[in-house]
């Protein structure tokens, strides 16, 4: 297996789907690249005429962390915090567009709060900014804040998956704090050209599914806070269906553009 990695503003959907689609090259998808930037910006492909699923990798949920000194220990609390003092609070993200800034805009719209978002250009440096005092808190996936939060230097308030995190078993869920609204699990998964060989797209669509019972590989996940998600082809395909709709609805609401 060799990994062609692309960086900058090289769109890979594009890039990949203009190549051969022989089955021996397969796409590694995220949340962003087959619902957010379809979105928020004009691309040349259909996401549901050109791509056939394989099925997820993993996915993982986020969480609403806040400073150590911020002063709230629950979700309520947080909101009602924000509610007293609108258009102050900061939340920071991994940047314009990103599955944590669409986050914080589905928090927003559920709970009715007004507060300010704040972009870095990664996960990382949102994360020192809370530590550092600069902004109230982030979303952030489980794995990126473990050390921070395991030091005590940020809080977990609630996780924006559908069940809690075994690494954090004493957080609850958005749905379990009383926003239900709240829901992501920015997920990775393979698909391939909507041109390639039926047989070959049924032979790697089996051979990824096989990888889902792997006792071995779900623990690997599991100890970072992420799971291999609903298996099978199809459960993807709905997946993505389903966060195009939702994060559409968002990007339009908030006026987001990646242009």
């Amino acid at each position: 297996m060799v990994v062609e990695n692309r960086s900058g503003r090289v769109n890979v959907t594009e890039s990949y789907l203009a190549g051969e689609a022989d089955g021996y090259t397969i796409l590694v998808a995220t949340t962003a690249t087959l619902t957010i930037i379809p979105a928020a910006r004009s691309v040349p492909y259909d996401v549901d005429k050109d791509v056939v699923p394989l099925g997820t990798i993993w996915q993982t949920a986020s969480a609403l962390e806040v400073r150590a000194s911020f002063g709230v220990r629950t979700l309520a609390e947080f909101i009602a915090a924000a509610k007293a003092r609108p258009a102050s609070m900061t939340i920071g993200s991994a940047g314009v567009g990103t599955p944590a800034h669409l986050t914080i805009e589905l928090l927003k719209r559920e709970a009715g709060i007004d507060v300010i978002h704040v972009p870095f250009r990664s996960a990382g440096e949102s994360l020192t900014a809370v530590v550092g005092g600069q902004i109230d808190a982030l979303f952030g996936d489980v794995q990126i804040v473990a050390s921070q939060l395991a030091a005590g230097t940020v809080r977990a308030l609630a996780v924006t998956g559908p069940r809690r995190v075994p690494s954090l078993p004493e957080v609850p869920t958005m749905a379990e704090a009383g926003l239900p609204g709240v829901a992501s699990e920015p997920w990775v998964g393979y698909v391939v050209s909507a041109k390639t060989p039926p047989a070959i797209v049924k032979r790697l669509q089996t051979a990824l599914a096989a990888t889902h019972d792997d006792r071995a590989y779900q623990e690997s996940l599991a100890r970072v806070g992420a799971s291999v998600g609903e298996p099978g082809a199809e459960a993807f395909a709905r997946l993505i269906k389903a966060d195009a709709v939702k994060w559409r609805a968002i990007i339009a609401a908030a006026g987001i553009r990646l242009d």
